[in-house]
């Protein structure tokens, strides 16, 4: 008997990580129990960038405006009998407006604001805090930086 490889699909996604006030936007799936950075697949003609600013608002009610690239995640995971091959870029961005509390109840569980390290810490997934993390670090860079020149 022989076996057919299984198929490998490429799936690229684009999602971030809006900040305000010191706090950090998640969203809930599978009924609360996992949390996680808004993200989702990246439509024809559109950019990275573009996709999780729409992703974003899709999926929390919030519009953000993108400031840094962040790292990007690549994972495996089989999913109906297909191998999936999937990369997500993620963004920093600014709390523009919207409200949470306005979530897409048919994508996601809930989507709320934590404290930064309350936040990472609830991240269900390790790559989305080394994301997050890198995002705090991008910040705190920033704050240096505008510390320094305004001492000029």
């Amino acid at each position: 008997m022989t076996t057919r490889p299984m198929r490998t699909e490429e799936h690229h996604s684009s999602g971030g990580l809006v900040v305000e006030s010191g706090r950090i936007l998640l969203i809930s799936t599978r009924g609360g129990r996992r949390w996680q950075l808004p993200k989702g697949h990246i439509e024809p003609g559109e950019s990275a960038e573009q996709a999780a600013v729409r992703e974003i608002r899709e999926e929390t009610g919030v519009d953000g405006s993108v400031l840094a690239r962040l790292p990007h995640v690549e994972y495996w995971f089989v999913e109906r009998g297909v191998r999936i091959h999937k990369r997500v870029e993620y963004f920093l961005l600014a709390y523009v407006g919207g409200d949470a509390s306005n979530y897409d109840r048919r994508e996601v569980s809930g989507a709320a604001w934590f404290p930064w390290h309350d936040g990472i810490a609830k991240l269900s997934f390790e790559n989305e805090r080394r994301v997050a993390e890198a995002a705090l670090e991008v910040l705190e860079k920033q704050l240096k930086t505008v510390g320094a020149q305004e001492s000029r």
